[in-house]
């Protein structure tokens, strides 16, 4: 029995810390509570958001569903409006059990992240306006997660952004038991900033976040594979390498996603395309060798194993393990 294949493993920096958050809201309770308590607290000057030249004035994402929240439910509604609007048939009360925390009484964003990847869709971290304000303007809703109370007594809660008015100084969101709830940028970005400006892309595997970065979609596609998704990691390598055809990890991935649906001619494909483009790095020699001797082609695979065992690194006990079964059966 080998050992499971070795993947390249890329890494997010992303926010530091992990926010819970829930609470019943009441309709316009944001625009309440922002204007009453945040009064005199060093707010962000007023106007247009940051933007990265080229994008719209305005932008407004029309058709994105809107559940309002039970109590403490600010997560699983959320989250649900965007699977939904990404075509994934779910409601708040089907998401609770996968996200709400009674003990917190809230959702962290680890537990979105984890179901939006059981559920199959590519879940991406963004952080700032000029991300938020490029996903919204290509048609992307976004979670984000706000303060509404202070940095010692803070109240968390989730959102969707689904629109902006750079002119008018607008934010328009889904949120608590209002759709389509609108906030001044000064305010929105005053009570987004206490969680370090985070959002939350849920996407189907085969479409790119507009302010994506090549290493930062590998890892979130990778995401699919720990949640078992191998035919979303599967597409969502295949988008990867339409943008970056020459991605050794996304060769990789591609080929593990094949393997895991059993795919292995394909994953030989991919294997063999990842040796060309670093073959000085055994990993891709080492799976490539795993998965031509489950196709019986032994004597190519040992030739592959022992290549990975001549190349060393950080992983030559590895190699050689794969090498020693291959020679044992």
């Amino acid at each position: 029995m080998f050992s499971p294949l070795l993947i390249t493993r890329v890494k997010y920096t992303g926010p530091p810390r992990l926010y819970q958050a829930g609470g019943r809201m009441i309709a316009g309770l944001l625009l309440f509570i922002c204007s009453f308590f945040l009064k005199g607290c060093g707010l962000l000057p007023s106007g247009p958001l940051p933007q990265a030249p080229g994008e719209p004035d305005r932008a407004m994402i029309v058709g994105v569903p809107f559940f309002a929240q039970d109590e403490f439910q600010c997560g699983p509604a959320s989250l649900a409006m965007v699977l939904k609007w990404s075509g994934i048939d779910t409601l708040p009360s089907d998401l609770t059990p996968e996200v709400y925390s009674p003990g917190r009484k809230g959702s962290l964003q680890t537990s979105l992240i984890g179901s939006a990847r059981r559920h199959g869709r590519v879940a991406y971290p963004i952080s700032g306006s000029q991300a938020l304000l490029a996903e919204i303007s290509a048609g992307h809703p976004v979670i984000v997660l706000v303060n509404l109370g202070f940095s010692w007594y803070p109240k968390w809660h989730y959102a969707v952004v689904i629109g902006y008015d750079q002119h008018k100084g607008e934010v328009v969101l889904h949120s608590g038991l209002t759709a389509e709830e609108i906030l001044s940028t000064r305010v929105f970005m005053n009570i987004w900033q206490r969680s370090s400006y985070w959002g939350l892309l849920v996407l189907p595997p085969d479409r790119l976040p507009a302010s994506v970065i090549e290493l930062e979609w590998l890892e979130a596609v990778a995401g699919l594979e720990q949640a078992g998704q191998w035919r979303a990691a599967k597409t969502g390598y295949v988008t990867a390498l339409k943008h970056w055809k020459a991605s050794f990890a996304a060769w990789m991935g591609l080929g593990n996603s094949r393997y895991g649906l059993h795919e292995l001619d394909g994953a030989i494909e991919a294997f063999q395309r990842a040796t060309t483009l670093q073959p000085e790095n055994g990993m891709a020699f080492n799976n490539l060798a795993h998965v031509l001797y489950e196709r019986g082609k032994r004597q190519e695979a040992l030739i592959a194993a022992q290549h990975a065992v001549d190349l060393g690194g950080p992983y030559l006990e590895t190699f050689r393990q794969t090498l020693n079964e291959i020679l044992q059966n």
